[in-house]
Formats: structure tokens, sequence, C-alpha cells
């Protein structure tokens, strides 16, 4: 098979992340619940990791990251810790369901939302968050890129708007953690949340938020922590406060080897890869007839992503046929980006979304392009 949906979550891991799961399975114990080797060495293995990504998005005390089960279980957390009702809260339409959908859920109890709308290309016009400030604006939660276009937002320019008007800065880096750089404390990012089974390249059911110094978000979860038993309120403290219940430490391990091996062959150096890949893709189909792509490719920083259709195909059948006869997997449909596809023209099409990972060969992609002349020929 040859693997375009890395955008969903990255088929190909190191070797060293399976090692370090097998390994966990086998020694690790329970973190925080018990002084025996098995524990201690879970717990030292989490504060580790915890270190890592700490550095990774330059923040500068390690208990300022949360473990959870990956961007969904974290923007929850953030999304419904921070806001109540009578808030006004900016969003945009290149959101995933993962943004939106809390945020629905909210304005049903009272809080009123601005969903900030993008050109043609998928390009956000920055000067209408501005104009979306309101005297009860709480936060604007925003993705960094978006899973559909793979266009990147201009955080630094949506980080002055929110400092500007004292406004919390919630960022979804789904797409961009392990891909694109990203400083929580140069860029003044209140909260930012993650997965750990996409570009950082671990295993599905890891990821985690980066908080804030002295931000106080209400747990979604209470219950367990292995500190302060006696207390009938959730411990206050970071990461504690947030981490109720027994850590994912097998899936935390491979994570763990993940970081490693990013940090070992340069997080510059993958970005470089995937760009490349993406590049010959796009430069192979983008003037065939009957080709529709979306997205700005203008840009030299932005996600490895190309979503496509062709003529008026229904994208799962251009997938189907895609997989069927050249054993090539990627997207198809909604993408769970509804705004996004409304914003294009696309929600009765859907989008063929190739995504690419620096595992991925030219050959493989010579082959998709193959592909693509094919499904037109027919």
């Amino acid at each position: 098979m040859i693997y375009f949906d890395n955008a969903a979550t990255s088929l190909k891991k190191p070797q060293e992340v399976t090692d370090a799961m097998i390994a966990a399975l086998t020694t690790m114990g329970n973190s925080g619940r018990g002084s025996h080797e098995s524990s201690l060495d879970s717990s030292r293995l989490i504060y580790h990791t915890r270190c890592q990504l700490a550095n990774l998005f330059n923040a500068p005390n390690p208990s300022q990251i949360v473990f959870t089960l990956n961007a969904t279980d974290s923007l929850n957390i953030a999304i419904q810790g921070l806001i109540t009702a009578g808030d006004h809260v900016i969003t945009t339409v290149m959101e995933h369901n993962s943004v939106l959908r809390p945020l629905y859920h909210l304005e049903k109890q009272g809080v009123a939302l601005s969903l900030i709308s993008t050109d043609h290309q998928g390009v956000l016009d920055y000067q209408k968050i501005s104009e979306a400030v309101r005297p009860n604006t709480k936060a604007i939660v925003i993705t960094h890129a978006s899973n559909l276009t793979g266009n990147k937002v201009d955080l630094t320019k949506i980080s002055t708007i929110a400092q500007a008007e004292k406004l919390l800065l919630i960022v979804d880096a789904s797409q961009t953690a392990g891909v694109l750089p990203i400083d929580v404390t140069s860029l003044g990012i209140d909260v930012l949340c993650f997965t750990g089974h996409k570009s950082l390249m671990g295993p599905q059911g890891t990821g985690g938020l980066y908080i804030r110094e002295g931000l106080e978000i209400r747990p979604l979860r209470y219950g367990g922590t292995g500190v302060e038993t006696y207390n009938q309120d959730q411990p206050e403290s970071l990461p504690t406060r947030l981490e109720a219940g027994t850590l994912n430490s097998h899936g935390i391990a491979g994570l763990s080897a993940a970081l490693t091996y990013i940090e070992k062959a340069g997080r510059a150096t993958i970005y470089q890869r995937e760009q490349q890949l993406m590049a010959h893709f796009y430069q192979g189909i983008n003037e065939l007839p009957g080709i529709t792509l979306y997205g700005d490719f203008s840009t030299l920083e932005r996600c490895p992503i190309v979503a496509l259709n062709i003529g008026q195909l229904d994208s799962s059948d251009v997938s189907d046929q895609l997989y069927t006869e050249f054993a090539i997997a990627t997207r198809s449909g909604g993408h769970c980006a509804p705004l996004m596809h409304q914003a294009l023209g696309t929600v009765n099409q859907g989008a063929v979304r190739f995504s690419f990972s620096h595992y991925n060969t030219f050959e493989e992609v010579n082959t998709a392009i193959h592909g693509i002349k094919k499904v037109l020929s027919n």
C-alpha cells in the first residue's frame, strides 16, 4: 500500500517507537501509584517526555505540559475549561469539528460565537478578526493549519491581535506539531493543543496541552491522581489537575521515542523532505485538465497536504479507484471540516486529500500522479 493519509494519522513510525512501546508493556507500572521500581520508571519516562515536549515548544516549565488522549481531548479541556456563558469567542471556518463542536455545545449554553471567513483559496482574512472583537470577547480559538487545504495561519498576526485586545489565544496544532516550528513563549500562546499520532509520529491515544503558567483551567474529568488522596477536590497544581486517572504510559513511551527520533533526524530536515514530495506531486498534476486544487500553494510554509477534485466525480469514488487500482490510500469526503468545505464549495463533492510523510518516496508520488492521470482518462 502507498500511504498518503498522514494528516489523519502517520502510519509508518520510527522503529524506535515500536521498540519503546514493547519494552514499556513489559516493564512499566502505574506512574504515581507506588514507590517500587516499575512505578518509578513510568514516572521518570513521563517526566522525561514532558521535558522533550517543553523543549520542542519552548515552554519554560515541563509541568506546563499536560498529557491527554488526543487533540480532541485537549481542545475540549481547553475550551470547556476556560469559556463560560456570557463570553464571546472568535474562531474560523478553517476549524476541525474538534474545535467547532465544543464551541457549538457552549453556544447553546449562552456563549456567543463569531466565525471568520476565508477567500476562495482558503486564506484567512485577518482584518475580520480584529473587527469581530467585542467587549465580552474572551478568546480566539484557531487552528495553526487547515487539515483540508494545508494552509498555515500566521500566528504572529493572531497573537498581536490577542495581546492587544487582552484575549486568550488557544491554538489547535494537530497538523503542525512536529512539522512547523512553534514557540509558545514568543508567540504568546495561552494554550497549545496537540496530538501525538500525526506528525509527532507517536502512537494513537497520545496527545497533550501546553498551558501558560498562571492560567487556570477547570478540569473536564475528576478522579484519582496518585496524590492528595484525602482531598475531596481535584488538586490545584499542574499537570496533576488535568490528568485524572491512569496515564497512557505505554503510549507516552512511544511518543518519547518518536520525539527523540525527530530531534536526531531534525524537524527542519523532515519538513523539507515532505515539502519536496508535496511540490513534486503538485507540479505533476497542477496543469492537468479537469483538476481542481484547493489551498494556497504560493507560500513556502504550509503543511504537506494537497486536496483536489477531478471534474465532477465524487471524491469517494476517486479515492476508491486509486486504492483499488494502485493501492494508494487517501482521504475523501468531508475531513471533519464542514465550514471549510462550505467556503470552498465542496460540500456535496467532498475532496480527495493527499498528505505526505518523509517516509514516502518520489516513486510513490510518481505512481500517484499516474493514478490521477488514469482516473482522468476513464
